[in-house]
């Protein structure tokens, strides 16, 4: 794993933990939000029906009176609320505010009752200021036209009942348990912020040390393949020489020949380890100079003509003009080296390959793209196309040469620009694009 990896894997490492740590503190602020609104309206719901059921008129101490008069205790008192909201507030030993002989005096709330021809009766206000009974018959005949009996209705709640001789409209003020949501939603959307920019260093602390051993074994590794590689060149220069020597001397015959290919073929090994290893590094920016992308792929296309003539395939260029930016040539020309010479390698007999340059629509990305028809590719594992070493198959049983580093390569290439390389395949058709 290159060191790019390594950090593209720490930056995921702590957006996930970030999202984590943001569902989780989201669904804890949104249960105790929603278990407060549940009480809170399982109080008022519990505060309207006391109301209703005394007619409109709070008696000076608490008693509660049900619809035929009676009078329970306050222990025996069945609560309007469902079990669950029932459970809650007896878990967090919260009972409603009528049970307090306070609540003559801290009720804010205005009746309208109605006789049976929907006529207005009585009106009581005398326990709000704000509303007059113009206003409170206003309220009452809006409330009237709702489908449901119990709700809220701006910064008030309403319970609508039906009486022996009428109905009963209740409408009480409940603003200052709407404002102590309010800031309890404001409460938790600040403490949420500034519990997520205190994670986001911690949380950026820590996958810095938990990623530092893996960035020194990559170092390690390309360290390791540098030094491997130059140890085994000697040998293999030694080997090579005393082959051609024997060949020399008469001696030729298909065991030279065979060690002579294998040499190449290991030497060809050990330059492409380096070139993956050079790829995967830091490049100066300061180094970079004005590059002209379209010269260099169509210099590298007319070098490969040949080959494709060759093998029986034909090569179509569709190359922008006046395409450049800054990079290294040395870059460029690798990159379109390997991906052409991919193509040809693996294109279909009398198949076709296509290279196109050029940049989109807004002028602010370069695009590579190299084609080739590929009628076997079909059901292929492309998310390994650009492992090291692999060729395509499990085995690597394919009659074409080469290594299966060379995308490797190119996408190590393309990391130093920040841009991306990607393979699709459809209707035999197999592409690799990059994008600067």
């Amino acid at each position: 794993m290159s060191e790019k990896s390594i950090q593209r894997l720490k930056n995921k490492f702590i957006m996930t933990a970030m999202v984590s740590f943001f569902l989780v503190m989201t669904f804890i602020a949104g249960c105790i939000y929603l278990c407060n609104a549940l009480i809170t309206r399982g109080q008022i719901k519990d505060n309207l029906t006391y109301i209703v059921e005394n007619d409109g008129v709070l008696p000076m101490e608490y008693e509660n009176v049900d619809s035929h008069g009676n009078k329970d205790d306050k222990e025996n008192t069945i609560s309007s609320k469902n079990d669950f909201v029932n459970q809650l507030q007896k878990f967090f030993g919260v009972e409603s505010e009528y049970f307090s002989n306070e609540f003559y005096y801290s009720a804010r709330y205005f009746a309208v009752t109605y006789d049976k021809n929907g006529e207005v009766d009585s009106v009581i206000t005398n326990h709000t200021a704000e509303v007059d009974a113009d206003q409170a018959v206003t309220y009452a005949n809006t409330v009237l036209t709702r489908w449901f009996s119990f709700g809220s209705y701006d910064d008030y709640y309403y319970m609508v009942a039906d009486q022996d001789d009428g109905t009963i409209v209740v409408v009480i003020d409940c603003s200052s348990q709407i404002s102590i949501n309010r800031r309890l939603v404001w409460l938790a959307c600040i403490l949420i912020g500034f519990g997520m920019v205190i994670s986001a260093f911690v949380i950026r602390m820590w996958a810095e040390r938990l990623v530092q051993p893996e960035i020194k074994n990559a170092e390690l590794q390309k360290s390791f393949i540098t030094n491997a590689s130059h140890e085994l060149k000697t040998p293999l220069a030694v080997i090579k020489a005393n082959t051609e020597m024997l060949e020399m001397m008469g001696t030729e015959n298909e065991w030279t020949e065979s060690t002579m290919r294998q040499v190449d073929r290991l030497t060809g090994l050990i330059q492409n380890l380096v070139l993956v290893t050079r790829a995967s590094e830091k490049d100066s920016k300061e180094e970079r100079v004005e590059t002209d992308f379209t010269a260099i792929v169509n210099d590298t296309a007319k070098a490969f003509e040949p080959v494709a003539i060759q093998d029986g395939k034909t090569l179509d260029l569709s190359i922008a003009e006046g395409v450049s930016m800054l990079a290294h040539e040395g870059d460029i020309r690798q990159i379109a080296t390997l991906l052409i010479d991919n193509a040809i390698k693996y294109c279909d007999e009398k198949g076709r390959v296509t290279i196109g340059l050029g940049r989109d629509k807004k002028k602010k990305n370069i695009y590579l793209r190299v084609s080739n028809s590929y009628e076997s590719g079909a059901g292929k594992d492309y998310a390994r196309f650009f492992d090291r070493f692999y060729r395509g198959d499990e085995a690597h049983n394919i009659d074409k040469e080469g290594y299966g580093v060379g995308l490797s390569i190119a996408q190590g290439l393309m990391e130093r620009y920040h841009g991306d390389i990607k393979v699709s395949y459809r209707d035999g058709i197999i592409t690799f694009t990059c994008k600067f």
